[in-house]
């Protein structure tokens, strides 16, 4: 299966899919990119905007998985008056409501699969999504209700978060030396094991297909 990994960070939902599908990872941040290809060597690794990549490569892929910045519109926005105030970044609801709209109608542009991820937001979410847990998903196909009993939501701030951050995600992050702190790269990383359960049900899905298609003819 060909699988677009936008916006890649160091690979946090990606880390437990294994090396048999064809994977191209684009991430902005050049030193981001070169860890994630140290990771994960087999995949094929773009330094590029995400979002400009999305619409013109979005046909070329089976499966997608966008995780826009989320700063602007996480719920710290709401309480901590520190932070500066932000109009919320559009391009989530821009690259959502693109992918709605290809995968629709008898011959859809887009035949494949997506998942845009995010923050519960601390305003009402402007698309209807699926939360699980900490984030929300916007997706053309349903999601388990559980996705991990992992908790990251345990780990709280502080002198050990950092620590926490590493073994949760089983990564040091200190071996980043980029100009993004390493608290706000570690807390991007989604749960490997969520990634897991997402992917293997749009395997699922897939083998159903494709075996409603043989038994058609």
């Amino acid at each position: 299966m060909k699988i677009l990994n936008l916006y890649a960070c160091l690979g946090g939902n990606r880390y437990k899919w294994g090396d048999e599908h064809e994977i191209t990872a684009v991430e902005w941040d050049e030193e981001l990119a070169k860890l994630y290809q140290e990771r994960f060597p087999n995949d094929k690794v773009i330094v590029a905007d995400a979002h400009q990549y999305l619409l013109d490569h979005y046909k070329e892929f089976d499966f997608i998985w966008s995780s826009p910045p989320c700063p602007t519109h996480s719920r710290a926005r709401g309480w901590n008056t520190k932070l500066e105030t932000k109009y919320p970044d559009m391009k989530l609801y821009e690259e959502i409501i693109m992918l709605e709209t290809v995968s629709k109608g008898e011959n859809p542009r887009f035949k494949g699969k997506y998942v845009v991820e995010n923050v519960i937001p601390y305003y009402q979410p402007l698309i209807i999504a699926q939360k699980r847990n900490r984030h929300m998903y916007w997706t053309n196909f349903k999601l388990p209700n559980i996705l991990s009993y992992r908790e990251q939501a345990k780990i709280s701030s502080g002198l050990n978060e950092i620590k926490k951050l590493c073994e949760f995600h089983d990564y040091d992050f200190r071996q980043y030396k980029g100009k993004q702190s390493v608290q706000k790269v570690a807390r991007n990383l989604v749960d490997y094991e969520a990634g897991k359960t997402i992917l293997d049900t749009v395997m699922g899905i897939r083998r159903k297909e494709n075996i409603n298609q043989i038994e058609l003819f």
